[in-house]
């Protein structure tokens, strides 16, 4: 595997051939989410309810086994073989740094991180690192482990030295890493929420610190890491860039990445529906005009979509519908030369009081755990 850099708007190898990075997002596994796992809420109420339940050594037991299974070198393989050329690999602060001792790095963390980006190379599968939640959170939903509602990160330094910091001891541990494509420091900004959200239509986007934090982290970076790519999303959950800075003013091997989740992939409703301008044509002037498509069309560089997707919304028989909405929005990608990667890779739901699947691997695995309880485990 070749260390990706990025050349005008392209991604390439070391022979300078073009390198597109289409796959998925890992979603779920070291940064879970409610509407993964079945929790209404961020990943440590969920690992608190569940220590409640089963106290603490056997939640820790639990959640061990669950990262064990829910991302293997068996999911890698699979990947692979449908033509994945990336995994984007979303990561929760909690599983490297402590609240309770901060700038102090967790060795369990790392470890399971590094299996993960060995299998990718074993089998030729390029890896992102998504700091997918972030210290002191960076938006105000669940998905950055927010259960406060309330984004701190923006207006107060100490979770800026730690963010900065955390993205430093990642450098060092990657640098010079083929396997690696990138670094994407940042999932979904929201900049200007320090008191709450109140809609997209009445969101004033904050460049200005958006911009701050983004110079700083990547000086950071380089300062140890040279060559990696640095993607960086847009404000409002990666939807806004029209206010950044220029990308030359960061240095070299700078991408972006939107998230263009779409009416048609979300539905419900019938598609295509050319009336509501739910088709082929309907997308490809959403993309068009979507603010990441413009800003590095005029920079000359990269676009990643880092997350889009169908999600099953509306009744059963519709779900050919929202595959029909997929589809044509990857045709879109893919003859714009798009890099993108999918959310999600899979689901797994657990809920109390039902009957547990016996020859389930999660099952059989966590079951010592579980005596006496009564779970499912889905896949």
């Amino acid at each position: 595997m070749d260390l990706l850099q990025v050349k005008g708007n392209q991604i390439v190898d070391s022979q300078g051939r073009a390198v597109f990075l289409r796959g998925v997002c890992v979603g779920g596994w070291m940064n879970m989410e409610d509407f993964i796992n079945g929790y209404p809420g961020p990943e440590s109420g969920l690992r608190a309810a569940i220590a409640r339940v089963l106290g603490a050594e056997k939640a820790e037991f639990f959640f061990d086994r669950w990262l064990d299974y829910f991302f293997a070198e068996a999911d890698v393989a699979f990947l692979k073989s449908l033509g994945c050329t990336v995994v984007r690999l979303p990561l929760n602060y909690r599983h490297f740094e402590s609240d309770l001792a901060p700038f102090e790095y967790l060795e369990k963390g790392f470890a399971r991180l590094q299996q993960a980006v060995e299998w990718c190379g074993k089998h030729g599968l390029y890896v992102i690192l998504d700091l997918h939640s972030v210290q002191g959170w960076q938006n105000t939903s669940w998905h950055c482990e927010n259960a406060s509602a309330h984004s701190l990160f923006w207006t107060q330094k100490h979770y800026q030295d730690r963010f900065v910091a955390l993205w430093e001891e990642f450098a060092r541990r990657y640098k010079g890493n083929p396997v690696i494509a990138g670094y994407n420091v940042m999932n979904e900004p929201a900049a200007n929420v320090p008191r709450g959200f109140i809609t997209r239509q009445n969101y004033e986007p904050d460049y200005a610190i958006l911009n701050q934090v983004y110079r700083r982290v990547v000086k950071a970076i380089r300062a140890i890491d040279p060559d990696h790519i640095i993607f960086l999303e847009g404000d409002l959950f990666s939807t806004l860039f029209d206010g950044f800075d220029a990308p030359e003013t960061l240095g070299a091997n700078i991408a972006y990445s939107s998230h263009n989740y779409s009416e048609p992939g979300f539905g419900p409703g019938r598609y295509p529906d050319p009336a509501k301008g739910w088709d082929k044509a309907g997308q490809q002037q959403v993309f068009q005009n979507a603010s990441g498509t413009r800003f590095t069309r005029k920079y000359n560089v990269p676009l990643w979509v880092g997350e889009f997707g169908s999600a099953y919304n509306g009744p059963a028989h519709e779900i050919p519908d929202r595959l029909r909405a997929l589809d044509d929005q990857l045709a879109v990608l893919n003859e714009n030369q798009a890099h993108w990667t999918m959310w999600v890779y899979k689901d797994i739901f657990v809920m109390g009081w039902v009957q547990v699947a016996p020859n389930s691997p999660y099952v059989q695995t966590i079951a010592p755990a579980l005596k006496g309880k009564q779970a499912v485990f889905a896949d």
